[in-house]
C-alpha cells in the first residue's frame, strides 16, 4: 500500500496534538524560531510532547541558531527530527545534527528560477556532509523564514528525488489528493493550512487533510494495480 507521511507543523496546544494524532499524521512539529507566531519554548513543547504515542516523530524546526542553542532546546524538548530553515550551510547543519545527536532534514526555499538539477546538487552535498542528513524539505521561496504557505512550481522537482523528498508550501485540504498524485513525494509537511488562526489549528481542518492525502495514496494504489493486471 502506498502511503504518502504526514507531519503537521507549528502545533502549540495540546488539543491540536491530540487532533493531530487522532487524524493518524507521522510526525508534528514545534518551531523554535522566536520571530514565528508558532513559536514554543522548549519547556512549553516538552510538555506537549507528552501527549505523543509511540510512532509519531517529533520535530524541531530551526532558524540559524547556534549549537548550544539547538543542543540545549533538544535537552529539555527531546525531538527526534531537526529540521532547518535558515541559510545554515551543509557544513553548519552537520556541526548542528552532530551537537544535538539528531537525525536532520533541510529546507529548500523553491524559486521560480529554481532549476531541477539545482535541487539535485543541493541535496547531494548535504548528504556528502553529514551521515545525520534525512532529506530535502521542498518550501516555497518568500524573504521569510520558517515556512511560506504559498505553492511553488511543483514541476520544479525531479522525479529522481520526490520519491524521498518532503513536499511543503501552500499545502491545504484542497490541493493536498492533486499535489501527492502529481508530485508522489515521500511525505507532506503543513502549518498554515490547517489553522483556524496563526499558531491555533483546526482539527476539522486536519482530518480533511490526512483524508486528502490518503485519497491520492488510494488513487495511486489503484494505478500500480491496473499497471499489474
Amino acid at each position: 500500500m502506498h502511503r504518502t507521511r504526514i507531519k503537521i507543523c507549528g502545533l502549540t496546544r495540546a488539543e491540536d496534538v491530540r487532533a493531530a494524532v487522532a487524524a493518524g499524521a507521522d510526525a508534528i512539529g514545534f518551531v523554535f524560531y522566536a520571530k514565528s507566531p508558532r513559536h514554543v519554548t522548549p519547556a512549553q513543547a516538552a510538555e506537549l510532547m507528552r501527549a505523543l504515542p509511540p510512532f509519531v516523530t517529533a520535530t524541531g524546526l530551526f532558524v540559524n541558531a547556534t549549537e548550544q542553542e539547538v543542543a540545549a532546546t533538544v535537552a529539555v524538548a527531546p525531538v527526534s527530527l531537526l529540521q532547518f530553515h535558515g541559510d545554515e550551510t551543509p557544513e553548519q547543519c552537520a556541526a548542528l545534527a552532530a551537537a544535538a545527536g539528531r537525525p536532520f532534514i533541510r529546507a529548500f526555499r523553491v524559486k521560480p528560477d529554481t532549476q531541477p538539477h539545482e535541487l539535485l546538487e543541493y541535496e547531494a552535498a548535504y548528504r556528502a556532509a553529514s551521515a545525520r542528513f534525512s532529506g530535502l524539505l521542498l518550501d516555497t521561496y518568500v524573504d521569510a523564514y520558517g515556512g511560506a504557505g504559498k505553492v511553488f512550481d511543483w514541476s520544479l522537482i525531479p522525479n529522481a528525488l520526490a520519491p524521498r523528498a518532503v513536499l511543503s508550501g501552500g499545502l491545504s485540504v484542497h490541493n493536498a489528493t492533486g499535489a501527492v498524485e502529481r508530485v508522489r513525494p515521500f511525505a507532506v509537511d503543513i502549518s498554515s493550512g490547517v489553522e483556524a488562526a496563526k499558531g491555533i489549528k483546526d482539527a476539522r481542518k486536519i482530518a480533511d487533510f490526512v483524508a486528502a492525502v490518503r485519497a491520492a495514496d488510494a488513487t495511486i494504489q489503484g494505478i500500480h494495480h491496473d499497471r499489474e493486471d
